[in-house]
């Protein structure tokens, strides 16, 4: 496999141990949730009482980011534990995939599960994949054994919507978008308010990996959103039995509750939150049932969970159907705390010590750790930390910095509790061009966590400190040619 060649991977300093009994991993990926969307972040309205509980017997933390604040790099990120510069799995013109990219995650690029696949453990995915649609790009291609799920996004495949392609030629030509186009934007968002399943044609595959052989597999299309997430469970129940006497990694990106928003009949219309809620509550369910699943198999000893999102609320669609990123300030596409600080529970009785993380950790570090925790070693470039420790004995994490990037631009800076900006950010979808500022602001995220009150003027020498951090991170990033764009030279 690629990532162990040996011209191929440079490793980190000192050697990888190899364990007898390396702990199974879930990773349960919801999409768009905000940093307030849960009880156990301080949300009133709604019910999360199995993540709460795994909150209460593992460890919440309060300051735990993503790499990007939209899906595809974001998800790119948590796969490759690196920053999405450093792989190209971003885009200027283009911030996510689309469907029919002929194009996808390149094959030089080492993945989580490809990783953990080297120390003996089965990997199965379960939800959305969006990090290419053909099936040369499948998850099956980069490491999973097996994968049931959708491609891409629930609100992407909109019946009736002028082809992605159109719009495209119509971007990179300087023409401006036809009434036909225009007029399917709006219609989308007004479909998102009173969502109904024969909307969309997301489709729903099936797809698996033996051996080098590949078997893909059409399984309906659309997919039927409003049970997606019952599906998804069971799939995933369904694979830890069936390898429940080997190491396995069970990576669950849940389409909920990105727009549009569905739930199964028996949480339709029970939350105090809306539709949002009761996608919401039906996660909570499903981190439930699996965690129960775990118990059951007597895996919970040597089992870590991680609950976590892909990036913060999707506001600039929808207020009514959207989360919530509580004080936090923006919301999804934006470098401000509420489009990348997003909730993290991780819970694992003989893996996780119990209690309140308020330290950094980021998406990036998933991959650092679970490679640690399997006896795998960790690349040289992996921008990623070992937060093993943290888990195991609550020690300090060892993450201090962190780069904030949106479309391949490094827009702010945080070191310590000090967060440098030096773009502006304009509103997701907004005709504002992402400038750099005269001064770069400074905010002090302990007492300031909806960066209202710019500090920079008091504190010239924390503001020296952290662009001096800038420069040290750039100069060991170096910033691949951004792939989701590839498409738009075919125009």
């Amino acid at each position: 496999m690629k990532f162990f060649a040996a011209s191929a991977l440079c490793l980190a300093a000192g050697a990888a141990v190899a364990k007898d009994n390396p702990p199974n991993i879930i990773i349960m990926f919801a999409d768009d949730m905000g940093y307030a969307d849960l009880g156990s972040y301080g949300n009133p309205y709604i019910r999360s009482p199995n993540l709460d509980e795994m909150a209460q017997e593992g460890q919440r933390w309060t300051d735990f980011y993503v790499a990007a604040p939209v899906c595809s790099p974001s998800r790119g990120a948590l796969m490759t534990g690196q920053y999405p510069v450093r792989t190209g799995l971003y885009g200027k013109v283009l911030p996510v995939m689309h469907p029919d990219d002929p194009y996808g995650v390149p094959t030089e690029l080492t993945t989580l599960p490809e990783a953990l696949k080297t120390a003996g453990y089965a990997t199965g995915m379960f939800g959305k994949w969006h990090l290419g649609d053909k099936p040369e790009h499948f998850p099956t291609r980069h490491g999973f054994d097996y994968w049931y799920g959708a491609p891409y996004s629930n609100d992407m495949d909109r019946v009736g919507a002028p082809p992605v392609t159109e719009i495209f030629k119509a971007m990179k030509n300087g023409s401006k978008l036809d009434n036909n186009q225009m007029n399917s934007f709006a219609k989308t968002i007004e479909m998102f308010k009173d969502p109904k399943e024969e909307y969309w044609n997301v489709p729903l595959y099936r797809s698996q990996q033996t051996n080098g052989e590949f078997k893909d597999e059409l399984v309906k299309r659309p997919v039927v959103q409003s049970t997606f997430t019952k599906e998804l469970t069971e799939e995933t129940i369904s694979f830890m039995e069936n390898h429940k006497d080997q190491p396995f990694l069970v990576y669950l990106p849940y389409s909920m509750p990105h727009l549009p928003v569905f739930a199964s009949e028996q949480f339709k219309g029970k939350s105090k939150r809306g539709q949002f809620g009761d996608a919401v509550e039906e996660l909570d369910w499903s981190a439930g049932e699996i965690k129960k699943a775990v118990q059951r198999m007597g895996l919970a000893e040597n089992t870590i969970i991680l609950f976590t999102s892909d990036n913060g609320p999707w506001q600039a669609v929808s207020t009514l159907n959207a989360g919530s990123a509580g004080m936090l300030h923006g919301s999804k596409g934006q470098a401000w705390e509420g489009g990348m600080r997003v909730p993290a529970i991780f819970w694992g009785p003989g893996h996780v010590k119990p209690g309140i993380v308020s330290d950094m950790g980021t998406t990036l570090d998933v991959f650092t750790t679970a490679l640690v925790q399997a006896g795998v070693q960790v690349p040289a470039d992996n921008d990623g930390v070992d937060l093993s420790k943290t888990l195991s004995n609550l020690d300090a994490s060892p993450r201090d910095e962190l780069a904030y990037y949106r479309s391949g631009k490094l827009i702010a800076y945080r070191k310590g509790n000090y967060k440098l900006h030096m773009y502006s950010i304009p509103k997701l979808y907004s005709n504002e061009p992402t400038e750099l500022l005269d001064e770069p602001v400074l905010f002090d995220l302990t007492q300031d966590l909806s960066e209202m009150k710019d500090i920079a003027s008091d504190h010239p020498d924390i503001v020296k400190d952290i662009l001096a951090a800038v420069e040290k991170h750039k100069a060991s990033t170096p910033v691949a040619e951004p792939l989701f764009d590839r498409r738009m030279a075919d125009y």
